[in-house]
Formats: structure tokens, sequence, C-alpha cells
């Protein structure tokens, strides 16, 4: 046991937000002897790159991806996906499967290679078209060569009612100064650049956590996800609303020490 490495949980936050939600799950995860690293993607958190230099899904993971190939050949981890984040580990468990021991998909995008990402999102559109959630706002780079950008931007209202009804009004007034828009990427980078097979992604062990509250990937809708590609374990956090880093941190680090111990 002497020469055993600590455990190590790299943690991939949603849209809009960037390695500060996490703070509160860092602080017990690092005080159980796990390793933790948060990483912010391109163009979120305090990450240099701006909004209109993101011009596909795997420039904005590539930070992600940039820390699995600097890790020693021999090491793994276990990747933390929380919502978009979800698709964001999914790629790199395409990519570099033998560095992963877990997925856990955070009440997030879990696609595989029976179940595209962008059928799910297209999906999920037409439920939020239901329900205004998102403000959507288009821009155009200086350069005429490109390709029109299009991103969302936080709203508020949305946000409030949204992801945080059941977080610490601290907590969001946290967010409210923190979060970035999104890029919107188009459905040609989406198939293009998101190809899940069997032989890497599929090798992978995955573990869901579902929150019961959630106003934005609703339980339903989760629960749609996990019976159309069924990971190795299904979790649920009640009384957690779209941020369980922030309304339940107690619960989901539970969750996590417990994943670590058995799947590491």
């Amino acid at each position: 046991m002497e020469g055993k490495k600590k455990r190590r949980l790299v943690l991939v936050h949603g849209a809009y937000h960037g390695a500060w939600c996490w703070y509160k799950l860092s602080t017990l995860l690092d005080s159980a002897g796990l390793q933790v690293t948060s990483l912010d993607m391109a163009a979120s958190g305090i990450h240099p790159n701006q909004l209109l230099d993101i011009t596909s899904v795997s420039q904005y993971v590539e930070p992600l991806l940039q820390f699995l190939r600097s890790l020693p050949p021999e090491e793994r981890v276990i990747l933390v996906g929380h919502s978009f984040g979800g698709l964001c580990i999914s790629l790199a468990m395409e990519m570099f499967p033998h560095k992963v021991a877990a997925a856990v998909f955070l009440t997030g995008w879990m696609p595989g290679p029976h179940l595209s990402y962008l059928s799910l999102f297209l999906e999920f559109k037409h439920r939020l078209s239901l329900k205004s959630n998102l403000d959507s706002k288009t821009v155009s780079d200086e350069n005429s060569n490109s390709h029109e950008k299009r991103y969302v931007t936080p709203d508020p209202q949305s946000l409030a009612s949204n992801f945080y009804q059941l977080s610490p009004p601290e907590d969001f007034a946290l967010a409210l100064s923190l979060v970035r828009p999104f890029p919107i990427f188009s459905d040609e980078d989406l198939r293009e650049n998101i190809q899940l097979t069997e032989e890497n992604h599929g090798t992978v062990v995955r573990v869901y956590i579902v929150c019961e509250e959630d106003k934005l990937i609703e339980k339903d809708f989760q629960l749609s996800i996990i019976e159309r590609n069924p990971p190795n374990e299904v979790k649920v956090i009640s009384g957690a609303d779209h941020m369980p880093m922030l309304s339940k941190p107690q619960q989901l680090f539970s969750y996590l020490q417990e994943i670590a111990n058995i799947y590491y």
C-alpha cells in the first residue's frame, strides 16, 4: 500500500461555468486524501481564449485532452463530467480509454457508440422550445471569410429558476459574476468530431448520477438517456438541482469517494 498513488479525479464543468463551480467538492475530496484536478474548458472560467476563438467542439475540449496527454503512461484518472461536461469526457474516453479508470456523468450528456449527442441535443432543444430557458444570440466574426458564429448567453432569471433553484443564494451570486457565454457548435461539427466507438469509448466503466430536482436536464430526460445507453451503475441524489456540487456537495462527495474506491 505504501507506494500506491493517490487516486485522482478530474472535474469537468458544464456550459457557462468553469473550474470555480467545484470549489466545495474539491475541498471535500482533497480533505479525504484524493487528488483533484478542476479544469476550465476553452473560453470558460479563467481560460484565456475568447468566445470567438472557439471554432469547434474539439477546440473547446482541448484543455481536457491536453491534460490527459500530459499524464505519465501508467496513470489513470476518474473523469467527472457535469451537464455538457458529459460530452467533453465522452470525447476524452474515446481518445484516451486506457487513461480513464471510470467516467462519471453528473446529470449530464451521455452519448455512446449507438446514441449520438446530436440526436440527444435535438431532443433537448425541442424540450427547451416548450419553455423559454436560454437567451440565444448570434454574432459574426470580424473576419469576413469565417462562418457566422453563434452563442448562448446565461440569462440570470433562467439560472435562478432552472440551474440554482435549490442552491445557496451566495453560490448563485458567485455564478452571476463568473459565468461566461457558451458557443453553439454546428450540427456538421458535432457529427464530424464526435465519433464514439465500442473499441475505445465502450471499454470505459460509466456511472450516471441522476439529480432528481434538475429543471434544465429534467429527471425523465436523464432516465431516458440511461435507458438508451445503460451505464455500469446509476446513483441518485434527491433534492439536487442542476448544480449538485453546490446544492448537495456532501452527497455528491460520498458517491465520488465510493466510485473512486471501487473502480480506481
